[in-house]
């Protein structure tokens, strides 16, 4: 009977049996402090609300997958190319790419969406205000992005760098061959995490007017007063798309996995 509660020292000999059994122990233990909570307040659950408004909810619900997809790809992009910067022996990249990087991590998000929008967007004449959210978004994501980047190269030991040499490999081959393969498999989980972290901060661009799922829900909300219905949609809907992050991340760290 403890080999349904007690994982053994091997991972690998954890049995179906045990994990589907733990899995809805978690899920009965969640739905009943959700039960809980709603009895307590005598709630009754109306969810056809969000059928009312599904053409909008729906439509908003399309637009974040397309500013999240384009933010993720732009962000990766940003954060490459300014983490090889801060590893560069050229001064004005170096510091340039720390700048940017500080200046991104050290102040607010919705700080930042309201001087690119109202500011820097205004200055350069720029009004479409779904291209600026995917810019504004991937502007934020790629310093962290960059960070993690940085982090992974760093942890490449100076003897491999060494071989490198010693090989008369250039640069660019060093990176493609040799280095980049290990970076991105010891970054994916952190990697991970920041995307999806990229797809819950997509929510703030609608203080800038941008139709996402969380703006047409919050709008259908100021409508229908249906506040734990709608809420509670937005949570599941957000979670269709990081979850599948998740699951991804972990199939490509056990693709990409080699004995060191």
């Amino acid at each position: 009977m403890s080999e349904l509660f007690i994982q053994p020292r091997d991972k690998k000999k954890t049995t179906p049996l045990a994990s589907l059994f733990n899995v809805i122990l978690v899920g009965a233990v969640i739905l009943g402090i959700g039960f809980f909570a709603v009895s307590r307040l005598n709630y009754q659950f109306d969810w056809s609300v969000l059928w009312r408004f599904r053409v909008k909810i729906l439509r908003g619900y399309g637009w974040t997958f397309v500013i999240t997809f384009f933010s993720l790809i732009l962000s990766l992009i940003i954060g490459t190319l300014s983490a090889l910067a801060l590893e560069s022996r050229i001064l004005f990249f170096k510091y340039f790419a720390r700048a940017y990087v500080e200046g991104i991590r050290s102040t607010p998000f919705l700080v930042q969406i309201n001087f690119f929008y109202f500011i820097i967007a205004t200055a350069l004449g720029m009004n479409n205000k779904y291209l600026l959210g995917i810019l504004i978004l991937s502007i934020f994501s790629g310093a962290y992005v960059t960070e993690i980047i940085r982090g992974g190269l760093q942890s490449i030991p100076e003897s491999q760098w060494m071989t490198i040499r010693s090989l008369s490999f250039t640069r660019g081959q060093a990176y493609r061959y040799i280095i980049f393969p290990q970076v991105f498999r010891r970054i994916l989980p952190s990697l991970a995490g920041q995307l999806s972290s990229l797809v819950k901060d997509s929510s703030l661009l609608s203080v800038i007017a941008v139709s996402e799922i969380t703006k047409t829900v919050l709008e259908a909300d100021a409508i229908t007063f249906r506040t734990f219905e709608n809420l509670t949609f937005l949570a599941v809907a957000y979670m269709v798309i990081t979850i599948p992050i998740s699951l991804l991340s972990k199939y490509l760290e056990r693709k990409f996995y080699y004995e060191s």
